[in-house]
Order: structure tokens, then C-alpha cells, then sequence
């Protein structure tokens, strides 16, 4: 498995991925990820996770406006076929490293409190994010906004 900046090429093979997690909806990722792609010196991170050439998944993050080398994590999906496989958590130590040699201090992370995301809270316990806060029933009424951070 290789981890590299997500490139234009992509965009298909992570759609597959993003129909298959539904995360969020696949048509909305080459706006999300279009200043990335266009920029020389983008303001966001997209990492792509790739096996023999195919895009198996990616993680986004963004810095926080207004916060001084805080950055949010806002998606990070894989193909199901790969999960339980080492990928998530690789994306996600690349996606702190690349941040830690920039000189970035924290990265937090928000998700469900609801049953159906516990595997993503532990997830993200597993892979060394402390929950730091719950703001009740911020997605829906009984389903909580569960925030985790981690220092870099």
C-alpha cells in the first residue's frame, strides 16, 4: 500500500469508495477536492491510499480558521474490502506526520455518538485520540456530536 497527495486521477476510484461507505455523497468530492488538486501550494491535505495503482481511500483534513496550527480531520473513508486491514490508520499517521513536519500542533476529529459509529469512536481511541468533548443532540435529536483531539 502506498500513501501519496490525492491526484486528479483518483477522483473516480474514491467516488466507488465514497458509494460504498456512504460517507458523504460521491458527486460532492471533486468540489470538495478541487482548490487542492488546482493549487501549487493548497490549503487543505488530501491524502490518497492506493493498492497496485487503485485508490482504496482517502483522508481530508483542513487547518481551523482562526486557530493557530489547529487542524480538523473532516473525512477519512476505505473501501470496505480493505478496512480492519491497517489502511484508516495509516492515512491517519500520514496525515499527522505531514502536519507535525509543518509545525502543526493538534488535530480534532467530530463523528456520531449514536451505536452506529461506535466502531469510528474506537477507531479513533485506537489510534490515539482522546475524546474531548459531546455537544447533545447537535446532528438530530439523541445524536450527539462526539469531538476527539490529539496533540501532534
Amino acid at each position: 500500500m502506498d500513501i501519496r497527495h490525492m491526484q486528479a486521477s483518483d477522483i473516480p476510484a474514491l467516488q466507488s469508495v465514497l458509494d460504498q461507505t456512504e460517507l458523504f455523497p460521491s458527486e460532492m468530492l471533486p468540489d470538495m477536492a478541487s482548490d487542492f488538486l488546482k493549487s501549487d501550494v493548497p490549503e487543505d491535505l488530501w491524502l490518497t491510499s492506493e493498492v497496485e495503482g487503485v485508490a482504496i481511500g482517502f483522508c481530508y483534513a483542513r487547518p481551523e480558521m482562526l486557530a493557530d496550527g489547529a487542524w480538523n480531520m473532516l473525512a477519512i473513508a476505505v473501501h470496505p474490502d480493505q478496512q480492519g486491514k491497517g489502511v484508516g490508520a495509516a492515512l491517519t499517521k500520514q496525515m499527522e506526520q505531514t502536519l507535525r513536519q509543518s509545525k502543526q500542533r493538534v488535530v480534532i476529529v467530530d463523528t456520531s455518538g449514536t451505536d452506529a459509529f461506535a466502531d469510528t469512536r474506537a477507531f479513533y481511541t485506537k489510534n490515539g485520540y482522546t475524546q474531548e468533548a459531546r455537544i447533545r443532540d447537535f446532528w438530530a435529536p439523541g445524536d450527539d456530536k462526539v469531538i476527539f483531539w490529539k496533540r501532534l
